[in-house]
Formats: structure tokens, C-alpha cells, sequence
């Protein structure tokens, strides 16, 4: 196994998602755009190809980019619906970093004649 995929099949979301202090305190908003995510079909194990849009007003902390990559990564050999990895990413950033808005939209490549979008916005959660 090469080095790149030891490091994304062992990633583990608690001591390698790394965060930093965030040095400000105004709000900004910060986005990321993930075109490579990919995952597996959990029925058929054919893969899933998804481009994540990311967007967060940082609190106390923000995410390492290359830590994000990792993470991201780390899906591609996962049997995973679209719903679950989109909530799943959500919920883990969530619990992470604690930020004071964020949303997550996994735009997934149409397969089968199906284009699914799954879209979490913390403005619109009750």
C-alpha cells in the first residue's frame, strides 16, 4: 500500500481532522469546494462521484485544509448513500468545530438517470 492510501484508509475523525484557533473575531465566511468526493453505492458498490460545496462562519475554530482533503478522501472506499455522507460530513464538522453557520451541499454526478442534491443549511434547521 502507498503511503496516500495508508493515510486516507486509516484517517480517523477525531485525531486527524485537525483544526486551528480561529484569530478573529468578526464574522467571515468561509468556502470550500470538494470536486473529487467519492463514494460507494451501498447496494450495488458501484461509485458515486460527488462535487461537496462547503460554506461556515467560523467560532473558536476552522479546518486544516489538507486535514479536509484527507477526510473527503477517506469516503471513496465506503458503501455510503448520498444521504448518509452528506449528513455524516455535516454532523462530524458540526461536532468539530462548532461553527456559528454552515452548510453542505453533495451535488453527486448523475447515475442512472437520477441527479440527486442534498443540501444541510444550519439557518434552515429547527
Amino acid at each position: 500500500m502507498k503511503y496516500g492510501e495508508k493515510i486516507v484508509n486509516e484517517f480517523d475523525i477525531e485525531k486527524d481532522l485537525e483544526i486551528w484557533p480561529n484569530q478573529y473575531k468578526r464574522d467571515y465566511l468561509i468556502k470550500m469546494t470538494l470536486p473529487e468526493f467519492s463514494c460507494l453505492c451501498p447496494r450495488s458498490g458501484y461509485p458515486d462521484y460527488a462535487t461537496i460545496y462547503l460554506e461556515y462562519t467560523p467560532d473558536e475554530f476552522v479546518i486544516e485544509l489538507k486535514a479536509m482533503k484527507l477526510y473527503i478522501n477517506s469516503f471513496r472506499d465506503r458503501h455510503i448513500s448520498h444521504e448518509n455522507s452528506a449528513n455524516e460530513i455535516y454532523e462530524a464538522l458540526e461536532n468539530k468545530i462548532k461553527p456559528k453557520y454552515m452548510k453542505i451541499v453533495a451535488d453527486y454526478n448523475p447515475r442512472g438517470n437520477v441527479h440527486t442534491v442534498i443540501e444541510i443549511d444550519s439557518s434552515k434547521i429547527k
